[in-house]
Parts: C-alpha cells; structure tokens; sequence
C-alpha cells in the first residue's frame, strides 16, 4: 500500500468562525437560560483531515459558550479564541503567535463582522447562506450552508488546491491507517 500524498500547499492554518458556519447560527434556550448549538459531525471528520495534512485548525468567535468550548476540546482544534468581538486583532494576534503571514491562512465566515479577517486572510470563505456582503467577498463560496457541512468542503477544497483527488486525501481513511485521531 502506497502512503498517502503529502501536502505542499501554502495553507497552513484554517480558522473557523462559529455560529453561521460550524452551527446554523441557531440558539436554542433551555429551561435554565443555557443555549444550546448544533454541530455537523461532517466537520469533525473535515478537522481530523486537516490534521492528517499537518494543516492546523481553530475557531475565533465572538461569543463563548459552554458547548462551543466542548466541541472544541472534542474536536482538538490548535487554536481555540471565543468571545473575541474585535476578531481583525484576535487574528493578528493568531498569526504573530504562530508566525504565519496572511496567505498561508484561510478564513471562513459568514456575517458583516468577519469581513475584516476575510479580506486580511490568503483565502477566504463563506457558506452559501452567509450574508450578501460576504459572498461578495468570500475567494469561495460552499454549497453547504451554516452547520452542514461547511468545514468538510472547506478542508477538501484546500486539500484539492494542492492538486490532490479525493481517493488521495482520504487514502488514509479508506487504508485504516489514519495517523492522527478523527471525532465526528
């Protein structure tokens, strides 16, 4: 069995805005006050993709929130930044951090606020329900919309930039021989 093609994209980085993105931007309040979200097992296993590439994932949000941080935990992301509501600073800070330069990193977004990390990243992101501005600058636009999807099509579109196939980027999953740890 041949090993599975190395990445030799520029991307190293894919970070994540939340609620309109991972989620469908809905909240649902419990009886106690506590929301609750809705996460695509899709983008769980579009992480573990990443990761196998050796391309790192975060999530920069505005809001912070319970299951935002489980999920996250879960799912291993390497940068995790909530409750940012400047998040044009928090992504400098992201990049100085890690010493990234902007076209190494991708952005996904899906509202007016990510429009000024979106127009700062080497690509940028939006699902297909984001907002009419977004879309007008997204470097591509998914099929999926918010909370279904939108991660899988990101990291396999990344992965398909380099000039990979499908059968070459899940060659690993399909082998049983994946080298890092994949959560739905």
């Amino acid at each position: 069995m041949s090993r599975p093609r190395e990445y030799r994209g520029k991307i190293r980085l894919v970070l994540f805005d939340v609620d309109g993105v991972l989620t469908d931007g809905s909240l649902h309040f419990n009886g106690d006050g506590e929301y609750l979200k809705s996460f695509s097992v899709r983008d769980g296993v579009a992480i573990g993709l990443l990761r196998e590439y050796g391309i790192a994932s975060g999530v920069l949000s505005g809001r912070s929130s319970a299951p935002l941080i489980r999920r996250a935990e879960e799912l291993g992301f390497d940068v995790v930044v909530t409750g940012s509501r400047d998040k044009l600073s928090a992504y400098e800070a992201i990049k100085l951090e890690r010493g990234l330069q902007d076209e190494q990193i991708v952005y996904v977004g899906d509202d007016v606020i990510d429009l000024p990390v979106m127009l700062r990243a080497g690509r940028a992101f939006a699902p297909g329900d984001a907002h009419v501005l977004v879309l007008r600058h997204a470097d591509h636009v998914t099929r999926a919309r918010g909370g279904h999807g939108v991660a899988r099509e990101v990291a396999e579109n990344v992965l398909l930039a380099d000039g990979m196939t499908l059968d070459e980027m899940y060659q690993s999953f399909l082998t049983g021989e994946v080298r890092s740890a994949i959560v739905q």
